[in-house]
């Protein structure tokens, strides 16, 4: 899951009035479909300061918002902050979020991992406030337990868990033909290289590097597509050592 917030004004008067939280959902929807020409507001859920949760795209669609290279891997709830005006989360929102993680877990094959925009994308998203709740683990308010447990051992879980964070994705897939070139891609053969496969450094992602992906994902128990995409990426650090 990726969070998100609006990026703009949110007027802090929908705290009180939760008409005001459908009209701006309302706005945005228009907006993603009006101005950017998507086929639906580019959000998995939106989640209201009174505990409420808009169903955008819903389960087992892509999103739209996260950018290149994570809508493949990734839900996205926006929380109803902006970066005016209602900026810091209600408890509500952080309520709804986690909410809509537990529903995309039980019923969307969702995973464990629950992390901001800005992991993976380069943007501001979801400020500095909600992202700060997202970096403690994403908490229940009044401490009735969080998102993730970032002391348990799954690999989803990228708070700490079966290794190192991983990095942030480069925000484009790794893959082959053609040959994919970059530093990116010389980071990801180096770690798979520090985890005991075969493979050459190069930084070019050609048949070799497909090959070993392939391997790895199956030993994951992931899609062996090949492809390194934000999953594989995050699995590369954070997937126990077989």
């Amino acid at each position: 899951m990726k969070v998100h917030y609006t990026g703009g004004l949110v007027n802090p008067g929908i705290v009180d009035d939760h008409n005001g939280c459908v009209s701006l959902v309302q706005s945005i929807q228009r907006g993603h479909q009006d101005g950017n020409g998507w086929l639906d507001i580019g959000y998995s859920f939106v989640a209201c300061p009174h505990r409420k949760v808009f169903e955008g795209r819903g389960l087992h669609h892509l999103p739209a918002a996260n950018g290149p290279g994570l809508n493949s891997g990734h839900y996205a709830v926006l929380g109803l902050v902006g970066n005016a005006g209602l900026v810091e989360p209600p408890d509500g929102v952080l309520h709804a979020i986690l909410d809509a993680v537990e529903y995309v877990r039980e019923r969307g094959d969702a995973g464990l991992e629950i992390k901001g925009h800005r992991d993976g994308y380069a943007t501001d998203c979801p400020g500095e406030p909600l992202y700060a709740w997202v970096r403690a683990g994403a908490p229940r308010p009044g401490g009735d337990g969080g998102g993730d447990d970032p002391g348990d051992d799954d690999p989803g879980n990228g708070e700490g868990g079966g290794g190192p964070e991983a990095p942030p994705f480069p925000g484009r897939l790794l893959r082959y033909p053609p040959v994919t070139r970059g530093e990116d891609v010389r980071t990801w053969q180096r770690q798979m290289k520090a985890r005991g496969w075969d493979l050459d450094v190069d930084g070019a992602y050609g048949a070799q590097s497909r090959d070993v992906c392939r391997r790895f994902q199956r030993q994951q128990g992931v899609a062996d597509d090949g492809v390194v995409g934000p999953v594989t990426w995050r699995l590369a650090w954070e997937a126990p050592l077989s």
